[in-house]
């Protein structure tokens, strides 16, 4: 049984007359607002695609990563018109740019095709480090940036997200003298997360039939552990698999992991108000999670 916490996390109320830009950038309907003067930060509304919680799935998310001090986008649950959906907090600013992964790579790799989001077997963490030391070429920079990756590699695989395709990671760089100042960006557009897409008698059925685990392994996500793979590996097996690797890099994550409590990550899930999240698919996520949660703890050892 879920416990009930005696709070809520907050819904925003956006007004359409708040609308600057759209956002055509990604598959979902979404627009940019400001408030006031236009003096503060703009806002991206998203709404949701039908018979999905890509709005709830946000705002986990990022609670999730805030739990783990993993840089990310801000996220609150908001509504417009009397639709639910999901903002989040504009994090370029001032003089920087936001670089996206497929501008990167491709300047380094041959023939990389930007173009294709999806089922990009070139995406593959072995190139995406070689753009990082390309790119900061002071050894301890470059291990900064990577670290910093599998921080986000890391949340993905804790949350199932498959979508961390090569618009979906980047650097914010600005102008420094003769030459660019730069840093690896928030982690960012989470929606395709625990089960977001299920419907109810779907989620009901995978728990009656304890096949949470098969579902978590079954994910596709968008990093691939080599361009001769025809499919990539989900995104908790590509933890696996790069721990073992690369375990200087994601050690450090893995311990905020092991330090954390279940509790809070349920407490999370519990947190999302009913009318934006029912209660299966409460008890699917929270499922999800402690599956994933126990998965990354045994690589510890």
């Amino acid at each position: 049984m879920m416990r009930q916490h005696s709070t809520t996390f907050g819904v925003v109320t956006v007004q359409q007359d708040w609308k600057s830009d759209e956002e055509t950038l990604g598959t979902r309907e979404k627009f940019w607002y400001g408030t006031g003067n236009g003096a503060g930060p703009k806002w991206l509304f998203k709404y949701p695609r039908p018979n999905t919680g890509e709005h709830w799935a946000e705002k986990i998310a990022a609670e999730v990563a805030a739990c783990l001090d993993i840089p990310h986008a801000t996220v609150d649950l908001a509504t417009c018109d009397g639709e639910s959906g999901s903002v989040s907090k504009n994090f370029v600013v001032r003089d920087f740019s936001l670089i996206h992964g497929y501008q990167m790579l491709e300047t380094v790799l041959d023939n990389y095709d930007g173009s294709k989001r999806f089922k990009q077997s070139d995406h593959a963490i072995q190139a995406i480090w070689r753009v990082l030391d390309n790119i900061f070429v002071e050894p301890n920079a470059s291990q900064e940036a990577k670290a910093q990756i599998a921080e986000y590699i890391t949340l993905d695989a804790l949350i199932g997200n498959t979508d961390r395709h090569h618009e979906n990671w980047g650097l914010l760089i600005k102008p420094f003298g003769d030459s660019m100042l730069g840093h690896v960006a928030p982690s960012y557009d989470h929606a395709s997360s625990l089960g977001r897409e299920l419907l109810d008698a779907k989620r009901d059925r995978l728990l009656a039939e304890s096949r949470i685990g098969q579902y978590v392994m079954k994910g596709r996500g968008a990093i691939y552990w080599s361009a001769d793979q025809t499919k990539g590996p989900s995104p908790l097996e590509l933890v696996q698999r790069a721990n073992r690797e690369y375990p200087e890099l994601f050690n450090p994550v893995l311990k905020r992991i092991e330090a954390l409590n279940f509790s809070q990550l349920e407490a999370i899930v519990d947190r999302i108000p009913g009318t934006f999240m029912l209660s299966a698919a409460k008890r699917f996520a929270t499922a999800f999670l402690e599956y994933s949660y126990r998965q990354l703890l045994d690589l510890r050892g």
